[in-house]
């Protein structure tokens, strides 16, 4: 199998970090990878906080309940609302939506460029804005959507179940389980 694809297959969470502080090369190699992530219309309605200080990182921790462990670094990854505004209603509603997707992308390729380096992560959702707004001193138009803590495992991580293909993949009409 393709290196790439058995990189794909074989990501998953990783919540337990070992104590090691990243090289910075090794950091900026990640946020290349997600800044490499499609976007729609080239909007690159993004923005992201790198914390790696260790005095930071547990401060993000503190209002991050879905944070669990302590990683090396944490990428909080924000829509850049400046990008989206200046339309009306629908279509800057769509476009907003539409940039919190592209924001997802860019997540999945640091995740995906972490396990590539040995390394592993967590998209996190839980945490309080209001905090992370004041300690990040993140500006009113950058919106905080996932923090993504990445590190070395401390122990082998266990891959989750999945679900079989055949319950959730289906072909030409829904339902239709077989591709021939």
């Amino acid at each position: 199998m393709p290196e790439t694809l058995q990189v794909l297959r074989s990501r998953t969470v990783l919540r337990n970090y070992a104590p090691e502080q990243l090289d910075d090369s090794l950091i900026d190699q990640m946020l290349e990878c997600m800044l490499a992530a499609p976007t729609a219309s080239n909007k690159q309605a993004w923005s992201f906080v790198v914390v790696r200080k260790p005095e930071t990182v547990r401060r993000v921790r503190a209002f991050s309940p879905g944070m669990i462990g302590t990683p090396s670094f944490v990428v909080i990854a924000c829509v850049d609302r400046r990008m989206t505004d200046g339309l009306s209603g629908e279509v800057s509603q769509k476009i907003y939506d539409t940039s919190k997707l592209c924001v997802a992308m860019a997540v999945e390729n640091l995740l995906l460029s972490a396990h590539a380096l040995g390394l592993g992560g967590c998209p996190v959702s839980s945490y309080r804005e209001d905090a992370l707004r004041v300690l990040l001193d993140l500006p009113e138009p950058i919106e905080p959507v996932l923090l993504v803590p990445i590190g070395r495992p401390a122990e082998a991580p266990t891959p989750s179940d999945r679900r079989n293909k055949n319950e959730v993949i289906s072909y030409e009409v829904w339902g239709h389980g077989t591709a021939a």
